[in-house]
Protein backbone atom coordinates (compact mmCIF):
# COMPACT_ATOMS: atom_id res chain seq x y z
CA UNK A 1 0.00 0.00 0.00
CA UNK A 2 1.03 3.34 -0.58
CA UNK A 3 2.10 5.84 2.16
CA UNK A 4 0.03 8.26 3.38
CA UNK A 5 2.97 11.23 4.46
CA UNK A 6 5.41 11.88 1.57
CA UNK A 7 9.00 12.48 1.74
CA UNK A 8 10.76 14.31 -0.71
CA UNK A 9 12.94 17.69 -2.18
CA UNK A 10 10.88 20.43 -3.51
CA UNK A 11 11.02 22.51 -6.66
CA UNK A 12 9.10 25.51 -6.70
CA UNK A 13 7.97 27.20 -9.57
CA UNK A 14 8.47 30.91 -9.53
CA UNK A 15 9.58 33.32 -12.79
CA UNK A 16 12.58 35.07 -12.84
CA UNK A 17 11.84 37.65 -10.00
CA UNK A 18 11.29 34.54 -7.14
CA UNK A 19 7.09 35.85 -7.69
CA UNK A 20 4.67 33.00 -7.97
CA UNK A 21 3.67 32.09 -12.06
CA UNK A 22 -0.37 31.66 -11.31
CA UNK A 23 -2.63 30.02 -14.21
CA UNK A 24 -0.19 27.85 -15.47
CA UNK A 25 -2.21 25.66 -18.01
CA UNK A 26 -1.35 22.21 -19.46
CA UNK A 27 -0.45 23.54 -23.43
CA UNK A 28 2.14 25.28 -20.99
CA UNK A 29 2.94 22.41 -19.03
CA UNK A 30 3.31 19.65 -21.78
CA UNK A 31 2.62 21.70 -25.15
CA UNK A 32 -0.41 20.32 -28.05
CA UNK A 33 2.67 19.59 -30.11
CA UNK A 34 4.03 16.87 -28.51
CA UNK A 35 0.71 15.38 -28.05
CA UNK A 36 1.37 12.74 -30.45
CA UNK A 37 3.64 11.25 -28.10
CA UNK A 38 2.10 7.85 -26.27
CA UNK A 39 4.72 6.22 -24.13
CA UNK A 40 4.40 7.63 -20.77
CA UNK A 41 8.15 6.98 -20.18
CA UNK A 42 9.16 9.66 -23.09
CA UNK A 43 6.64 12.38 -21.73
CA UNK A 44 8.94 13.86 -18.93
CA UNK A 45 11.56 15.22 -21.12
CA UNK A 46 8.51 17.83 -22.85
CA UNK A 47 7.57 18.78 -19.27
CA UNK A 48 7.31 22.70 -18.97
CA UNK A 49 8.87 23.33 -22.88
CA UNK A 50 6.20 26.19 -23.27
CA UNK A 51 6.29 27.61 -19.70
CA UNK A 52 9.36 30.86 -20.04
CA UNK A 53 11.96 30.05 -17.89
CA UNK A 54 11.43 26.99 -17.24
CA UNK A 55 11.72 25.23 -20.78
CA UNK A 56 15.03 23.06 -19.62
CA UNK A 57 12.69 21.70 -16.31
CA UNK A 58 13.27 18.12 -17.42
CA UNK A 59 17.17 18.25 -17.68
CA UNK A 60 17.02 19.77 -13.56
CA UNK A 61 17.39 18.30 -10.42
CA UNK A 62 13.80 18.69 -10.24
CA UNK A 63 13.02 16.44 -6.69
CA UNK A 64 10.24 14.66 -5.95
CA UNK A 65 7.52 17.53 -4.90
CA UNK A 66 6.21 19.97 -7.18
CA UNK A 67 5.23 22.92 -5.58
CA UNK A 68 2.95 25.86 -7.91
CA UNK A 69 0.70 28.72 -7.50
CA UNK A 70 -2.74 29.23 -8.17
CA UNK A 71 -5.09 27.92 -10.96
CA UNK A 72 -2.53 25.05 -11.71
CA UNK A 73 -3.68 22.99 -14.97
CA UNK A 74 -5.98 25.42 -16.13
CA UNK A 75 -7.17 24.56 -19.98
CA UNK A 76 -7.42 21.50 -21.83
CA UNK A 77 -8.03 18.28 -20.50
CA UNK A 78 -4.96 16.41 -21.59
CA UNK A 79 -3.73 14.02 -19.77
CA UNK A 80 0.23 14.07 -20.65
CA UNK A 81 -0.30 17.13 -18.47
CA UNK A 82 0.16 15.00 -15.45
CA UNK A 83 1.53 11.83 -17.10
CA UNK A 84 4.78 14.01 -18.20
CA UNK A 85 5.24 14.49 -14.25
CA UNK A 86 4.95 11.04 -13.58
CA UNK A 87 7.61 9.96 -15.68
CA UNK A 88 10.17 12.43 -13.98
CA UNK A 89 9.10 10.79 -10.70
CA UNK A 90 7.22 13.88 -8.97
CA UNK A 91 5.27 12.53 -6.09
CA UNK A 92 2.89 14.72 -5.29
CA UNK A 93 2.08 18.53 -6.51
CA UNK A 94 1.62 21.48 -3.80
CA UNK A 95 -0.12 24.34 -5.00
CA UNK A 96 -2.57 26.91 -4.07
CA UNK A 97 -5.77 25.89 -6.33
CA UNK A 98 -6.09 23.42 -9.57
CA UNK A 99 -7.92 23.94 -12.66
CA UNK A 100 -11.12 21.73 -11.95
CA UNK A 101 -10.36 18.87 -14.37
CA UNK A 102 -6.49 18.64 -14.07
CA UNK A 103 -7.14 18.10 -10.29
CA UNK A 104 -9.14 14.94 -11.14
CA UNK A 105 -7.06 13.52 -13.97
CA UNK A 106 -4.15 13.70 -11.71
CA UNK A 107 -6.04 12.23 -8.80
CA UNK A 108 -7.58 9.85 -10.81
CA UNK A 109 -3.91 8.93 -12.06
CA UNK A 110 -2.62 8.12 -8.71
CA UNK A 111 -0.84 11.48 -7.96
CA UNK A 112 -1.84 12.99 -4.87
CA UNK A 113 -2.54 17.06 -5.07
CA UNK A 114 -2.24 19.12 -2.07
CA UNK A 115 -4.14 22.39 -1.87
CA UNK A 116 -2.99 24.99 0.41
CA UNK A 117 -3.57 28.43 -0.56
CA UNK A 118 -0.79 30.98 0.13
CA UNK A 119 1.88 28.47 0.37
CA UNK A 120 3.68 30.50 -2.18
CA UNK A 121 3.09 34.22 -0.09
CA UNK A 122 6.51 35.24 1.07
CA UNK A 123 4.63 36.70 4.02
CA UNK A 124 4.43 32.78 5.31
CA UNK A 125 7.82 31.13 5.73
CA UNK A 126 8.42 30.23 1.87
CA UNK A 127 9.03 26.90 0.79
CA UNK A 128 12.27 26.94 -1.40
CA UNK A 129 13.50 24.57 -4.68
CA UNK A 130 15.52 21.70 -2.21
CA UNK A 131 13.80 22.04 1.40
CA UNK A 132 13.08 18.88 2.35
CA UNK A 133 9.58 18.47 3.17
CA UNK A 134 7.10 15.68 4.81
CA UNK A 135 3.77 16.13 3.71
CA UNK A 136 0.67 14.10 5.35
CA UNK A 137 -1.57 13.88 2.77
CA UNK A 138 -4.55 12.53 5.57
CA UNK A 139 -4.09 15.78 7.83
CA UNK A 140 -2.87 18.39 5.61
CA UNK A 141 0.22 18.85 7.28
CA UNK A 142 3.65 19.91 5.26
CA UNK A 143 6.46 19.62 7.74
CA UNK A 144 9.00 22.09 6.25
CA UNK A 145 12.63 19.62 7.56
CA UNK A 146 14.55 22.27 6.35
CA UNK A 147 13.19 25.08 7.99
CA UNK A 148 11.93 24.03 10.62
CA UNK A 149 7.91 24.84 9.71
CA UNK A 150 4.47 23.67 9.92
CA UNK A 151 2.18 24.98 6.87
CA UNK A 152 -1.14 23.46 6.99
CA UNK A 153 -3.10 22.24 4.04
CA UNK A 154 -6.20 21.04 3.14
CA UNK A 155 -6.17 16.98 3.51
CA UNK A 156 -7.61 15.06 0.86
CA UNK A 157 -10.51 13.47 0.88
CA UNK A 158 -11.32 9.66 1.99
CA UNK A 159 -11.84 8.65 -1.47
CA UNK A 160 -9.20 10.78 -3.12
CA UNK A 161 -6.99 8.91 -0.89
CA UNK A 162 -8.90 5.56 -1.64
CA UNK A 163 -7.87 5.63 -5.56
CA UNK A 164 -4.12 7.49 -4.36
CA UNK A 165 -4.06 4.25 -1.86
CA UNK A 166 -4.84 1.57 -4.93
CA UNK A 167 -2.89 3.36 -7.44
CA UNK A 168 -5.59 4.64 -9.90
CA UNK A 169 -8.91 5.28 -10.61
CA UNK A 170 -8.89 2.04 -12.91
CA UNK A 171 -7.68 0.09 -9.44
CA UNK A 172 -9.71 1.43 -7.46
CA UNK A 173 -12.59 -0.14 -9.21
CA UNK A 174 -11.50 -3.08 -9.55
CA UNK A 175 -11.68 -3.34 -5.83
CA UNK A 176 -15.17 -1.99 -5.62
Amino acid sequence: MKPTTIKGKAIVIRDENGKSIDSIDTDMIFHNKYLHITDINEMGQYAFDNLEGWEDFATRDIGEILVIGQNFGSGSSRQQAVDCFVALGVKIILGESFGAIYKRNTINAGVPLIESQGIMDETNPPIDTEDELEINLETGEINNLTKGTIISAKPMSKVQLDIYKAGNLFEYGRQL
